[in-house]
């Protein structure tokens, strides 16, 4: 069984040519493809990914959903593997995914660890060894079976955050989910914009209104009013037909 990595990207210049590489040069026959699945970037990210050695596609919505639900029906491995542009997965992470996989796991993650010396962002990757949903999301990487990802319907589109959350939970309540004990390695830029209690605040608040029943809508639009992100300014400067990343 093969493995299809899927990266959505919006404006990652910056970081998306050394994963694709870092992918490839830890990869081995299991890897089928590294699919960059763009948001129309204004940006150098298509060029950058291609000459790193993905295969890059527009998707025809731009959000993170869309994006990765538009990358897996595109997908030839049997495992879809779904990563952020700022994340760095172990360098074993194929042989990781098929451990699991041989333990009967349909999905799963890894623990986190951020790339800063913030001692507070400690605490936060900490409680990723904990198996339930508030403790895993997109950060963290996911794989899970094509098949069954299917049968799931893929990530829901008018989630416009908290859509990896959303799809989590609906796959926990049919299949096992594998909480691997390595590390990624995710890159604190968010919590460098605007401030460690700023961030863990909006998460609280948010993961809550999702527990709770909040429209997508709504908590996007409480999330943007919380924290500083700039991409949320470029989507909305940008053509309407594409959704917000």
């Amino acid at each position: 069984m093969n493995v299809s990595v899927i990266i959505p990207t919006f404006n990652e210049e910056g970081s998306i040519g050394k994963l694709v590489k870092y992918l490839l040069y830890h990869a081995s026959d299991r890897l089928e493809e590294i699919i960059v699945c763009d948001g129309h970037s204004s940006d150098a990210t298509f060029s950058i990914a291609q000459q790193a050695g993905a295969k890059v596609i527009l998707s025809p919505q731009r959000g993170r959903a869309a994006q990765m639900n538009y990358g897996a029906s595109t997908a030839k491995g049997d495992i879809l593997y779904f990563v952020h542009a700022d994340t760095l997965p172990p360098s074993s992470y194929l042989s990781d995914i098929h451990q699991a996989l041989d333990e009967g796991c349909l999905l799963g993650s890894y623990r986190s660890e951020f790339i800063s010396k913030n001692p507070l962002l400690k605490i936060n990757a900490y409680f990723t060894r904990f198996d339930g949903v508030p403790y895993h999301g997109g950060d963290q990487t996911l794989f899970i079976y094509k098949d069954f990802f299917d049968e799931l319907g893929g990530y829901r589109e008018d989630y416009l955050i908290m859509e990896d959350f959303e799809m989590i939970r609906r796959a926990r309540q049919k299949a096992v989910f594998k909480n691997m004990r390595k590390k990624v390695r995710i890159s604190a830029r968010k919590y460098q914009k605007n401030s460690y209690l700023r961030v863990s605040v909006a998460n609280f608040i948010i993961y809550n209104m999702f527990r709770m029943g909040f429209s997508p809508q709504i908590m996007r639009t409480t999330y943007y009013k919380l924290i500083k992100h700039p991409k949320a300014q470029l989507e909305e400067e940008s053509s309407s037909h594409l959704r917000v990343y």
